[in-house]
């Protein structure tokens, strides 16, 4: 185990963070309108892709985990990491009725012929996962950092209580980082757009969040909610979202999804096939990017699946940087950020409403992946994404949401070439 702490590097302008003396959220070196596309990525430790017994991912990948190597290099010993884990983990239960554990991943043979896949056709399920879907794994990942540093003493946790959470959010991001924060006993404001769902605000509410309510304003361009979050943010609050531009943290928590479809995929024993993944802010598509380019390197995979995010047709700002971007130096493209990726004019509607982020703030993690991969973006119309919501509840027994199920329509799109396919539920339906 190396002795020093990890560090973060910005993709952009290549600034490099030691997590020990700065928190890797956003790039320091950022500046409004300089045009540089700023995410902090983890530079990689020297840890091995080996998996250990334990049914909690958290435990299970500690080893390829940046606050589990920050633990280790301020002197705390692996049980002190466990024991940092399992007392959150109970908390969360004690909060949410669950914990962290690995989630289910199996076959859908009976889905896989009702759309015509040859198959084998694989569903990652995570609506049965902490706060009802995948975004708990991201915030899990942060809070574990904030705690590493409070239990290691370091001087950059002086303050840190005192501030509060802040996340933008229209959903299950929102909840994620609202039963992570009771459980952490941290206070947490939450900012959301007037047409959140009601079951959403109350939930809110039994778990102690501060909740805004963010109209858009006339002229107003993009997410007011991520707008009044930012402001947040200015005035000391700690980002506790999912946007990889405000949270370098926030990708890692969710790399362990990755590398549970890694390792159910090696125990299969076949090709690794093509992963289809929905994407709103990008987050989670990054995070298995990334995670899936660890696992192949690695040797656990033969090869990098083939990776194809999906959009709405009514929000694909990641389809129109890709469209843009072919054949283009993706590092030149982040000095060029605005070609590429701005908000969008007007707000969105689907009935994938999770997936209607202003921006796809990972975009260029994401196409990394796609081009490492030899994988597309694939957009599918609105009438599809209904029928891929109708077609999944018919032919599962998993209570998934119409987000949920975004890309399964991505298939019924563009089916993918014969093998092996993977898709995420990703939330559950509310």
């Amino acid at each position: 185990m190396s002795t020093s702490a990890p560090r973060f590097a910005c993709h952009g302008c290549g600034a490099r963070v030691s997590t020990d003396t700065s928190l890797p959220f956003a790039c320091p070196q950022a500046r409004p309108d300089d045009d540089i596309d700023h995410l902090l990525v983890p530079e990689e430790g020297e840890a091995a892709f080996a998996p250990g017994p334990e049914d909690d991912p958290f435990l299970r990948y500690r080893t390829l985990l940046s606050p589990y190597r920050l633990a280790r290099a301020a002197g705390l010993s692996d049980q002190a990491w466990v024991d940092l884990v399992g007392a959150l983990d109970r908390r969360l239960i004690a909060v949410d009725g669950k914990g962290f554990r690995i989630t289910p991943m199996t076959e859908q043979p009976a889905l896989a012929q009702a759309i015509g896949c040859a198959g084998p056709l694989w569903v990652k399920n995570e609506t049965g996962n902490v706060s009802g879907s995948h975004k708990a794994r991201h915030l899990m990942g942060v809070m574990l950092y904030l705690r590493v540093l409070a239990a290691a003493r370091l001087p950059l946790a002086e303050g840190l209580p005192a501030r509060r959470l802040a996340i933008a959010s229209c959903g299950n991001a929102a909840l994620a980082a609202a039963v992570v924060a009771r459980a952490a006993e941290w206070p947490l404001d939450v900012f959301i757009p007037p047409d959140a769902s009601p079951a959403v605000v109350a939930r809110l509410a039994d778990l102690g969040a501060g909740v805004t309510v963010c109209e858009r304003k006339p002229g107003e361009t993009g997410d007011p909610c991520v707008t009044a979050f930012r402001a947040a943010v200015r005035a000391g609050a700690l980002p506790f979202g999912v946007q990889g531009p405000d949270n370098g943290l926030a990708v890692e928590g969710a790399r362990t999804l990755a590398f549970e479809i890694a390792e159910t995929l090696a125990k299969a024993g076949r090709d690794p096939g093509t992963v289809l993944v929905q994407v709103g802010g990008g987050a989670l598509a990054s995070a298995l990017a990334q995670g899936l380019v660890i696992a192949a390197q690695a040797g656990a995979l033969t090869r990098l699946p083939r990776l194809v995010p999906v959009q709405t047709e009514g929000c694909a700002p990641l389809a129109r940087a890709f469209d843009k971007g072919a054949g283009l130096d993706l590092a030149a493209a982040a000095r060029t950020r605005s070609r590429f990726m701005w908000a969008w004019e007007t707000t969105p509607h689907s009935l994938a409403h999770g997936i209607l982020d202003d921006e796809t703030y990972d975009w260029l993690e994401i196409l990394k992946g796609v081009r490492a991969s030899g994988g597309e973006v694939v957009v599918a119309d609105e009438p599809t994404v209904v029928r891929a919501h109708r077609l999944a509840t018919a032919h599962t027994t998993i209570p998934v949401s119409a987000t949920g199920t975004a890309g399964l329509a991505g298939l019924l799109a563009k089916p993918v070439e014969p093998g092996p396919v993977t898709i995420l539920f990703s939330g559950v339906d509310r």
